[in-house]
């Protein structure tokens, strides 16, 4: 490791180490970086930001290279994942990108424009909004969800101790149904290559298992604790802020409807494992991801508590190097190659987010094969040290 990359996993810790004391000092570290202003995104020559352009461009050339094998139409979906509750676009985008270094875009490549479903990256989104729920006080992550959730998800002896915490860090263990799909992944018609061998439900906190079913238990309860749709939520009081366009949609099943204050609310998934889920573009991807490179700060608005994010980026107990539906690379597994520090969202497809403070980099690449580390070593070998 050069001194330059020591010192800049020195100043990481102790970043991390004061963001529950000194929120203020995180804020105005986050106010002198460039935050885009909605509509643009600032580019600059990726050699005056000290980047070996041919470097990047091999870079650029070997992820254009691993288009996914999924067809353009996924209609390989049901087979995949099981019977669908929720519609899909006739049409993916083909493998595209955005690199952001220092706060500018220094590449893209493919149709970054292009409106799809992001899989899995949406439980990174749903950690995110119970982040602004931890902040506004309507929840605290060790509590049960039961004691401010009463629909009857939690009635059970079993369920009534599941915490947030535990839904965040998939170890929850919530036994039951939603929407038509059980939480035990039993049976090739409703789950596809998804499925699981039966076994025993295990007290919660004590195991975990990825598990989408939960996860959209997660999204009924955030529901639940704000009294508004969890895209409303979202919209308001993330991508609005950060500068978000307005293409992006947070499609529910046909199925996932409540009652709320005498009017039917959609109650939104964690992924695109049945249909429906986050559609958005690359560009929203990477404001997003930005976000979390900020600890949760945009422009001096600190849109998630800085305790929350330190949180969300500490490994569970039982996880494979996981957070609050964030993967993380602390053991240097998840994203080979790549600093411990670095974290990302990743959702089938593959449609990822990869983001390495250490070298103040946001890497959006979707609709590509293998893992999203073998595009994130290559740009951050442009970086010149």
């Amino acid at each position: 490791m050069t001194h330059r990359a020591r010192r800049s996993v020195l100043a990481l810790s102790i970043v991390t180490a004061l963001s529950l004391a000194l929120p203020a000092t995180l804020a105005l570290a986050a106010d002198a970086a460039y935050f885009p202003p909605a509509g643009e995104w600032a580019r600059k020559d990726p050699a005056a930001l000290g980047m070996d352009p041919v470097a990047l461009a091999a870079a650029i050339a070997f992820a254009q290279s691993r288009e996914t094998e999924r067809p353009l139409d996924l209609s390989d979906q049901e087979a995949i994942f099981g019977t669908r509750l929720g519609s899909m676009p006739t049409k993916r985008a083909a493998t595209n990108g955005v690199v952001i270094y220092k706060g500018y875009v220094v590449a893209e490549f493919g149709d970054t424009r292009f409106v799809d479903p992001t899989y899995s990256v949406a439980k990174s989104m749903l950690a995110t909004v119970a982040g602004v729920a931890v902040r506004e006080g309507r929840l605290q992550v060790d509590e049960p969800v039961a004691q401010r959730v009463t629909d009857g998800g939690y009635a059970t002896p079993h369920n009534a101790v599941v915490t947030w915490k535990q839904h965040l860090q998939q170890e929850s263990e919530w036994d039951g149904e939603l929407w038509g799909k059980h939480s035990n992944f039993i049976g090739k018609a409703a789950f596809g290559k998804g499925e699981k061998k039966p076994r025993a439900i295990r007290t919660p906190g004590t195991f975990y298992e990825y598990n989408d079913t939960r996860v959209n238990r997660l999204a009924l309860s955030l529901l639940r604790v704000f009294g508004q749709s969890v895209p409303d939520v979202f919209q308001q009081q993330v991508m609005d802020p950060i500068g978000a366009s307005s293409t992006w949609k947070w499609v529910p099943y046909h199925n996932s409807y409540v009652e709320l204050n005498g009017k039917q609310v959609a109650s939104v998934s964690g992924g695109t494992r049945w249909g429906g889920g986050m559609w958005i573009d690359s560009w929203d991807m990477a404001r997003f991801g930005y976000l979390w490179l900020r600890q949760g700060n945009w422009a001096g608005k600190q849109i998630l508590p800085p305790a929350y994010v330190t949180a969300a980026l500490t490994p569970s107990a039982n996880g494979p190097d996981y957070g609050y539906l964030w993967w993380l690379n602390t053991k240097g597994k998840n994203l080979p190659g790549m600093p411990a520090t670095t974290f990302a969202a990743l959702g089938a497809g593959s449609n990822d987010i990869v983001v390495s403070p250490e070298h103040d980099l946001v890497i959006v690449w979707r609709w590509h094969a293998g893992n999203a580390a073998e595009f994130a070593t290559r740009v951050v070998g442009a970086i010149r040290k």
